[in-house]
């Protein structure tokens, strides 16, 4: 396992050295994303208000920021869950040009493969720490806000030293959660043999 503190916008050379397993930090530029704006942009045929080019990096994130005195605030931040967009990964990584995903669990087969052909990875944090990483995070400006909504609005940041995440989908589209589910299967078959407990058991039954 190794370290890295990477800033995006990421290139080719920073995401295919990443190994699963990695520990990374981000910064500088990046945006956030939800369903609804994947809904809006994919299935509703609108055209994404804003270049990825130089924002490449994806945090699966509804974050809360109010406004005051005439300036965005962030009060609270945390990753949400990405495979609950997996209907729209592939897409994403393909059409918006991502070289990373940052989001809690990870992604699907399809997310992987276009994670591959195109050289991006997922990153998961490794803690729930919604209000530690404020002083991390500055709000540089947000679209699509009266479309969507705060929540599910996109929201450019620009962070520092954000993390620490673990590389859980890699750039050649293994996944650290599929060997993890492996290695599980097999302590369990392992237990229950040395318990003398028959693998096709099945639970007790209250109710």
């Amino acid at each position: 396992m190794a370290e890295y503190h990477l800033t995006s916008p990421l290139k080719d050379e920073d995401v295919t050295k990443l190994k699963l397993g990695d520990i990374v930090y981000i910064s500088g530029p990046v945006f956030t994303c939800r369903s609804r704006l994947q809904k809006y942009i994919f299935d509703e045929n609108n055209i994404l208000p804003f270049s990825t080019e130089n924002r490449n990096v994806l945090i699966h994130n509804g974050p809360i920021v109010i406004k005051e005195d005439g300036k965005w605030k962030l009060v609270s931040f945390m990753p949400t869950s990405s495979i609950r967009f997996e209907k729209w990964g592939a897409k994403s990584v393909n059409e918006w040009g991502l070289k990373m995903i940052i989001g809690k669990t990870t992604m699907g087969k399809k997310t992987a493969e276009m994670m591959k052909k195109r050289k991006c990875v997922h990153a998961s944090p490794t803690s729930v720490s919604p209000n530690l990483w404020v002083d991390s995070i500055e709000v540089e400006d947000v679209h699509l806000f009266k479309e969507l909504g705060s929540i599910e609005a996109a929201w450019f940041f620009k962070i520092n030293e954000l993390g620490p995440f673990v590389v859980d989908i890699d750039s050649e589209g293994n996944n650290l959660f599929d060997n993890l589910d492996e290695k599980i299967a097999e302590n369990k078959k392992n237990a229950l043999k040395a318990l003398g407990i028959e693998e096709d058991f099945e639970f007790t039954k209250l109710y």
